[in-house]
């Protein structure tokens, strides 16, 4: 098998059953927003015309204008052609103004359970996400390294589910928790509306690794990583009887945690040390570094011979580079770790995210991201795999983004010949002089 097209791999994602249900959705909300008094010119959308409307958007992220409107422009130097070609402004706006991805019928429904036990936060973004979700799931097989962590999707609307996170780059928006392989693709994810009451009594960490790593379609034999936020015996405990090996920092203090204080680092310790405590089938790591690392983990030995080069003072002041020890669990987390920021980081390249007051929007906008960033996942493989060379990840949403169009990304939108200057005929038997004027 050959490595398919950017628009084929990009189709297993945004496929048919998709844009069945942005088409019928949109159009409800059009007639109802009509129907209310609304003032627009609407016809109903059909998913080829949808196909175009998220072609524009992926040819926005490419294209950055700072309105989306400066995309249809006349007589100005700054005028694109292309767009027009497309669809007009009017059209684009009124798709994007009724966008809708769940019911409005149930949406109203939902909404009179405000305040109650019953209201679903995320109705009108359910329906979607959650069929990108299974497709994320389905088309891949990760690798055997995944790492859990938190993604931040900006938005500075006034909400109830907005977090705040200070050490993320977006420190404002909604909080989606992610299972990411370490190339970057997203496996699975999840949005985090503040505390549910399906809550397990264990805690939001452990409910949140336990819902993303999921035995029944990953199988086992995984190793997942995590940070500090999640990392407890009792997940690691669950996750070695589901059959997945587990390694993160963790934060002393943990319910299960060794305390004992006997033989532990201290300030004085130098460079390299390191102390262990096996508690059955944990082991408990702690490195001196610049500063203390403590790790856990439910699979790798203690020290394998790994050194790591670190500069360090001599007696006359001059630096010299020595080799210190670093735990195996040490290397392994630093290798594999990175899964969910490679993937952010991907994401945040030619991103349809644009500033809107609509939270469904914003999550909107987000899922094209994860299906572009996980097809480039999967076309990257693909290449390494037939030992060819990828595309770079603007070129291969350049590529998407015509295909979505229904356009050649070469030759783009014909040039109209201009129809002021008609041309004469002329005739052999006038005289050079008269040739231009008698014709």
């Amino acid at each position: 098998m050959g490595n398919p097209p950017p628009g084929e791999i990009f189709s297993h994602f945004f496929d048919a059953a998709v844009f069945r249900l942005l088409c019928k959705n949109t159009n409800r909300n059009a007639a109802k927003n009509l129907e209310k008094g609304k003032k627009f010119i609407w016809t109903e959308i059909t998913p080829d015309e949808m196909k175009k409307f998220i072609g524009m958007l992926l040819y926005m992220a490419v294209l950055k204008l700072p309105k989306m409107s400066d995309f249809w422009r006349q007589q100005t130097i700054f005028h694109v052609s292309f767009p027009a070609t497309v669809m007009s402004r009017d059209r684009f706006m009124a798709i994007l103004s009724n966008l809708h991805l769940s019911d409005p019928e149930k949406n109203e429904e939902n909404d009179k359970k405000k305040g109650t036990e019953d209201y679903d936060h995320l109705h009108r973004v359910r329906p979607l996400m959650e069929m990108i979700c299974v497709k994320c799931k389905a088309i891949y097989h990760p690798g055997q390294h995944l790492a859990v962590d938190e993604r931040m999707v900006g938005t500075k609307a006034r909400l109830s589910i907005k977090q705040y996170m200070k050490a993320k780059p977006t420190k404002w928006g909604l909080k989606f928790f992610v299972l990411a392989d370490m190339n970057g693709y997203t496996v699975d994810f999840m949005f985090y509306t503040g505390k549910s009451k399906w809550a397990s009594g264990k805690g939001l960490s452990f409910d949140v690794v336990a819902g993303l790593v999921n035995k029944d379609y990953l199988g086992s034999g995984y190793t997942i990583y995590t940070d500090n936020f999640y990392t407890s015996p009792l997940l690691f405990r669950h996750l070695r009887q589901q059959g997945f090996g587990a390694c993160g920092t963790h934060r002393q203090g943990r319910v299960g945690v060794p305390t004992t204080q006997e033989n532990t680092l201290t300030k004085k310790s130098p460079r390299g040390s390191i102390r262990w405590i096996r508690d059955r089938d944990l082991l408990f790591v702690k490195w001196m570094d610049v500063r203390e690392v403590a790790l856990c983990s439910t699979i790798h030995p203690v020290y394998s011979g790994d050194t790591v080069e670190r500069w360090s003072k001599t007696g006359d002041g001059s630096q010299q580079k020595i080799s210190v020890p670093r735990p195996t669990s040490v290397t392994e987390y630093n290798k594999h770790m990175g899964g969910v920021d490679t993937s952010d980081q991907m994401i945040g390249i030619n991103s349809v995210h644009r500033k809107t007051r609509r939270w469904p929007t914003t999550v909107f906008q987000h899922l094209p991201d994860i299906a572009v960033t996980n097809s480039f996942v999967i076309h990257k493989t693909r290449c390494a795999s037939l030992q060819e060379k990828p595309m770079t990840r603007q070129r291969f949403q350049e590529e998407l983004t015509a295909h979505l169009l229904g356009v050649d990304v070469k030759n783009g939108p014909q040039k109209t010949r201009g129809n002021q200057h008609l041309p004469v005929p002329t005739s052999s038997s006038h005289t050079k002089s008269d040739r231009a004027s008698m014709g």
